[in-house]
């Protein structure tokens, strides 16, 4: 049913929110948990086994070294055909040895008895008996994951969509077929039946959907309008980050469309237009190209990166900082088909409040150094 940055989630965008996926302790073996791809039912790993590894099978070895996830999980992943040792499905009696390359999925796991419907307000663009469009707000998690199992959009739908069969199953990825980060504010929207979720899908994993973000970014872009390619995957000594592979030989394939929409000299506003929908794709594709987001704590833009050293700069930058206390990304625009009607369906937001007075701090700024 289900597809990042991606099962109804089928496009990395779906793991945005890749933080809360997955655990940021290394194991002792070289361990990678990736977003979900195109069959965002299932958890990914890919584990490549330390050179002083003794023989030991592979149950017991995986079990070892995934955390928080039971044998009998590991198992039917085994009995169903998802474990790969070097590229060949494997039993759960095959002994592991030094270098060996692990690729396993699994189902996600079902959190019932942690997924509670909670009377949260939901800013609501558009409903019918389909799809739910919804404006979320920065700081709202979109589904429960690693430690945070309440107060997230999925809570809140699961109140809200509470006559609808979908919610009533504790499933914490009910009606998902894309996310946004935790703190990216911006529009989604949300399928309210299994054929609905399907359609809207599979227009995801196509890339057919329209997205564009708002963004405030360090720097002043040289170029009016310009395209970054590379691919993105998993940081290989960060784990929670995410990172642009320039060789291509690891990652998912990830293009990011932008334009110039003002410049202020020291940061850039920017609209971003995505090809392709991979974790925190446009974070890392702009630090990548030596232009991070404002205030993204994640990827070193939560500092004054460019400028002048006078006091009375960096008290502007605190200043700014203290005004939007999050990376500077909306999710402003988002184009689907109807799943069921066929039409094109197309919404727009604002921006959010304290994006606006964050703009409008630096516009005064400018006028101000101007004169």
């Amino acid at each position: 049913m289900l597809d990042e940055e991606d099962d109804i989630l089928m496009d990395d965008d779906f793991i945005d929110e890749a933080d809360d996926e997955f655990s940021q302790q290394p194991s002792p073996s070289r361990r990678i948990a990736e977003p979900p791809g195109e069959d965002g039912l299932y958890e990914h790993f890919s584990i490549v086994v330390d050179k002083g590894q003794s023989l030991m099978r592979l149950d017991k070895f995986l079990t070892a070294h995934i955390e928080r996830c039971s044998r009998n999980r590991i198992q039917k992943a085994v009995d169903d055909g998802m474990v790969f040792v070097n590229g060949k499905p494997e039993k759960a009696s095959y002994k592991i040895k030094p270098l060996d390359s692990i690729v396993l999925k699994m189902e996600y796991p079902k959190y019932e008895n942690l997924l509670t419907p909670e009377n949260i307000p939901i800013d609501i663009l558009y409903e019918d008996d389909d799809v739910i469009v919804v404006n979320k707000h920065a700081g709202m998690c979109v589904h429960p994951g690693h430690g945070n199992y309440e107060h997230t959009l999925v809570n809140a739908l699961a109140y809200h969509l509470k006559d609808i069969p979908m919610f009533q199953q504790g499933n914490e990825r009910a009606g998902l077929v894309h996310r946004i980060d935790k703190n990216t504010s911006g529009i989604l929207v949300v399928g309210k039946n299994v054929d609905a979720c399907n359609h809207l899908a599979a227009q995801f994993f196509r890339h057919s959907t329209q997205r564009r973000y708002i963004a405030l970014v360090w720097g002043d872009i040289k170029e009016d309008e310009g395209t970054i390619e590379g691919n993105i995957g998993r940081h290989p000594k960060i784990r929670h980050q995410m990172y642009v592979f320039k060789d291509g030989t690891q990652g998912k394939h990830a293009v990011t469309h932008y334009k110039v929409l003002k410049r202020y000299g020291y940061v850039t506003l920017i609209e971003c237009r995505l090809e392709t929908g991979r974790t925190h794709q446009i974070r890392v594709h702009m630090q990548f190209i030596g232009h991070p987001l404002f205030n993204d704590d994640r990827y070193g833009g939560d500092r004054v990166l460019k400028g002048t050293t006078f006091s009375k700069y960096r008290a502007f930058i605190d200043n700014c900082f203290q005004i939007m206390p999050r990376h500077a990304l909306h999710a402003r625009l988002l184009g689907f088909v109807h799943p069921v009607t066929h039409k094109e369906m197309l919404f727009e937001t604002p921006l959010p409040d304290d994006f606006q007075s964050l703009i409008a701090k630096w516009d005064s700024y400018t006028k101000n150094s101007e004169k």
